[in-house]
């Protein structure tokens, strides 16, 4: 099977000898399952990415749906690859046997998930939210909402989406205006409007069930005031049938810069007099319930962010081997043999910078997953605490850290490919629009930001950051006195002593200003997640030395690469941030004091 989606040494490594996931076939809930399950699953996905949804994400990128006759016309690929993705049943890859999934570890189903999302990104959002709101269901709806709308998501009958967003509001969710009137049947009456909506219309499954966070008439102000309810586009009766269509109306679609494929829509409720509506868990939880699928959610961006830089990536490796362009600099004879790009110092070092982004990314990722498995279904209470927290903390890093840098990734695979890489001729220009969305979207920079400092690392103290902080610190002791490693681990040492030095700093002036301590928390957050990244990568090299001393499954260039590439990160990337520190860690007002008028 050819693909550009995933080195499969790569992952191969980072599940097995990096992550060690085969220790969840310890873990209650999977016992039932190996490695062979885990690989099988695996290599379906990436059969099922390469063979059915990559064929047509140029195609929809250049014939994105469109609203015609009242109805959403999408091209016939799209549901032909997601009735495939429905019959494999890797939508319910992480599902329980009852319920007709696979019950899969959230680390492998994540990765199954991450495969799809680097083969066509745009196909795999209808499924991707489609899961997400139905874990949501799952967690906090009733029995009956679980038998009437989740069970027929699992198996891909009905699509899902989250709709938080309105045109007055945009991120700041506390103003939003949609409001929810109980009816005397124990429903409720939705009327507002919401947009950006992604997968909000289509013709592409039975039903449509939305999500929708709304205000009660009793409901106090700001967010504290917001509840969550399921608003299908058709109403569902007792026996699980479909009914009348419900008041909810596609007002238009979005044409968008990438990511063409997803509709984009503008969504009406209660035009008729009101959308019927049904309550998730109690009243003016919503925002809580709701995190639930948007930290998975933005989980799912941060995964979708490598996968679309690694894809990137592997296109701009692929074309550096045999574009022929050039000749060494001491060679001064023209009529000598050109050389293949890669061998030109300046294409290594934007190439050694993606695989740097993307490799150190993906384990990122996955690790996140594991954590989410350890929270869930570990044997011993502590290990779930003390992962959940740490998961927490990290989600706003898994998130926008990828979506930063492999955003970057994918811009360094255009600048590879010179002119050719700017036309429509070659995927990489599509690649750096489709991902320039994930910056922006589940919460951007700045949000994430402010969530990390203000929020995630003072949390019970700093319990959790300092968890974090001493398994890093664990990590420089076990390799500080390896000679291949020490320059590596004290390199994240430092940075390391930096970070705390500035995260110190930074809690006295929030404290004092919070204004001002917030002020630049998007540059902690950079800050942040490449010291988290250069810890991935130095595990990375831990393990890549393991395998070369022991006789490891991959071949020997692969762990070269590993440990060359644990080097560079931290050597050139891991320092630019961190150059920083003086002025974060000084509070410094210079965003705040600059006037309007003098912009």
């Amino acid at each position: 099977m050819s693909q550009k989606i995933i080195n499969t040494n790569d992952l191969a490594f980072l599940l097995y000898e990096l992550l060690d996931v085969e220790r969840f076939t310890e873990f209650s809930r999977y016992t039932d399952h190996s490695r062979d399950t885990f690989d099988a699953a695996i290599e379906l996905a990436l059969k099922v990415g390469a063979e059915t949804f990559a064929p047509h994400n140029h195609l929809c990128d250049g014939d994105e749906p469109r609203f015609e006759n009242g109805k959403v016309v999408i091209r016939p690929e799209v549901s032909e690859a997601l009735a495939v993705l429905r019959d494999t049943g890797l939508m319910a890859a992480a599902q329980d046997y009852e319920r007709g999934g696979m019950q899969l570890p959230s680390v492998i189903a994540q990765t199954c998930i991450g495969l799809i999302k680097g083969a066509n990104v745009s196909t795999q959002a209808y499924a991707g939210l489609t899961i997400a709101a139905c874990n949501l269901i799952m967690a906090h709806g009733s029995e009956e909402y679980k038998r009437r709308f989740a069970e027929p998501m699992m198996a891909g009958r009905f699509f899902g989406t989250m709709c938080l967003t309105e045109p007055q509001a945009g991120s700041s969710l506390a103003d939003i205006k949609t409001r929810a009137l109980p009816a005397d049947d124990g429903s409720y009456r939705i009327s507002g409007n919401k947009i950006f909506i992604s997968a909000g219309d289509h013709e592409l499954s039975e039903n449509i069930v939305h999500l929708v966070l709304a205000k009660l008439p009793d409901a106090p102000p700001g967010v504290k005031g917001i509840s969550l309810f399921i608003v299908p586009k058709f109403l569902v009766n007792e026996d699980g049938s479909l009914g009348e269509r419900n008041d909810v109306s596609l007002a238009g679609l979005i044409h968008k810069m990438g990511y063409r494929g997803t509709t984009s829509t503008m969504l009406n409720f209660g035009e008729k007099g009101g959308a019927v509506g049904y309550l998730v868990g109690e009243p003016h939880q919503g925002l809580a319930q709701m995190f639930h699928m948007m930290n998975e959610a933005r989980i799912g961006v941060g995964l979708g962010s490598v996968m679309l830089g690694y894809t990137g990536y592997l296109h701009a490796l692929e074309y550096a081997r045999e574009r022929r362009q050039g000749r060494p600099l001491k060679e001064r004879d023209p009529s000598s043999p050109m050389i293949p790009l890669i061998q030109h110092a300046d294409i290594r070092r934007m190439l050694l910078s993606q695989k740097a982004f993307v490799e150190g990314g993906l384990a990122l990722c996955l690790y996140a997953a594991t954590l989410s498995d350890e929270k869930k279904y570990a044997d011993d209470p502590l290990l779930q605490e003390e992962s959940g927290g740490l998961l927490d903390l990290l989600i706003p890093i898994v998130k926008s850290w990828p979506s930063q840098f492999c955003v970057e990734a994918n811009s360094l695979a255009i600048q590879v490919h010179g002119g050719y890489g700017y036309t429509r001729e070659y995927p990489v220009e599509q690649f750096y629009r489709d991902n320039r969305l994930n910056p922006i979207h589940e919460g951007t920079h700045g949000i994430q930001g402010q969530d990390l400092l203000g929020r995630k690392v003072p949390m019970q103290e700093g319990r959790f950051y300092k968890a974090l902080v001493q398994r890093i610190r664990d990590s420089i002791s076990q390799c500080s006195g390896v000679s291949e490693l020490q320059t590596s681990s004290q390199l994240l040492g430092e940075a390391l002593d930096t970070l705390q030095r500035v995260t110190e700093a930074l809690q006295v002036v929030r404290r004092d200003d919070p204004e001002q301590g917030l002020a630049n928390a998007y540059l902690y957050m950079e800050c942040f997640g490449h010291v988290v990244v250069g810890w991935m990568w130095l595990r990375q090299a831990q393990a890549a030395l393991r395998g070369l001393q022991n006789g490891g499954l991959q071949p020997k260039a692969f762990y070269e690469g590993k440990l060359r590439t644990c080097e560079y990160f931290l050597r050139y990337e891991l320092p630019k941030p961190l150059a920083l520190a003086k002025v974060l860690a000084e509070g410094d007002r210079s965003t705040l004091d600059m006037p309007e008028e003098c912009f």
